[in-house]
């Protein structure tokens, strides 16, 4: 079992509101054919779900926010969904829609909804989810990020490994020079943050990663623009990236 994240930053250019980057997309749902093992797709929502999130001032805590603004940002990220799911279609894939509504309950997940995800899995589907603006209850809402579901999927699932598709190599000692980080050790380095990112982005993404590692399952960060890199992490080849190493406590 693969859990693959699909950065907002690599399927979206978050510079310019509601733009996919479909050849991307495509490059990468390509190379998704050559993974001969169940996999699970995450996407973020770049510049459809969190250009809105900006706009309505919608964030990742649970609070009585715009009902308009939460009506659009669903509405926006299930657009960008059926893009994705269009592409996996277009190259011979079979994508399960699954809106994250199937398998979350307010802010808690749905243990036997996931596990049920790993059957639909592993029968040749592939489950495609992302992060989105849910109903917490009270009427209050809130802003649930794909790195957050990742972790989720992660704990429950307990995958074989995980992978985040950046817009970038993977993690930098040094953002000048660009020197890249090939495991992670020690403290969590500082990140720069988008200004359109409610969900924390980077950090974020670190943060969730370090959890994951240590429940024992390797996480990958990984260039998306050049997709062949997922496909050399699943084949155990050598690959440019960062790896948290799975480290289980005790």
């Amino acid at each position: 079992m693969i859990l693959i994240k699909l950065g907002g930053s690599i399927i979206t250019n978050k510079e310019k509101p509601l733009s996919a980057r479909k050849k991307t997309i495509d490059d990468i749902t390509k190379s998704l054919r050559k993974i001969k093992e169940p996999v699970i797709i995450v996407h973020g929502g770049g510049s459809y779900g969190h250009y809105w999130s900006v706009k309505y001032d919608m964030h990742t805590k649970e609070r009585k926010y715009d009902i308009r603004g939460v009506s659009i940002i669903k509405n926006s990220m299930i657009e960008l969904n059926k893009i994705i799911l269009d592409s996996l279609l277009k190259n011979k894939l079979n994508p399960y829609a699954l809106p994250p509504t199937d398998f979350m309950s307010g802010n808690k997940p749905i243990l036997n909804k996931i596990k049920e995800i790993e059957k639909i899995a592993k029968s040749g589907l592939i489950p495609v989810t992302y992060g989105d603006a849910l109903w917490f209850g009270k009427n209050k809402t809130y802003i649930l990020s794909g790195d957050k579901i990742m972790t989720h999927f992660a704990k429950i699932l307990k995958p074989r490994l995980c992978i985040f598709a950046l817009n970038e190599d993977g993690l930098y000692s040094d953002l000048k020079s660009k020197k890249l980080i090939s495991e992670l050790k020690g403290n969590i380095p500082l990140m720069s943050e988008n200004k359109m990112d409610v969900t924390g982005g980077m950090t974020r993404k670190v943060e969730e990663a370090v959890k994951i590692s240590k429940m024992g399952t390797n996480v990958f960060f990984v260039n998306g623009k050049k997709p062949e890199r997922i496909v050399a992490v699943v084949k155990n080849r050598e690959f440019k990236g960062t790896m948290f190493r799975g480290k289980r406590n005790g």
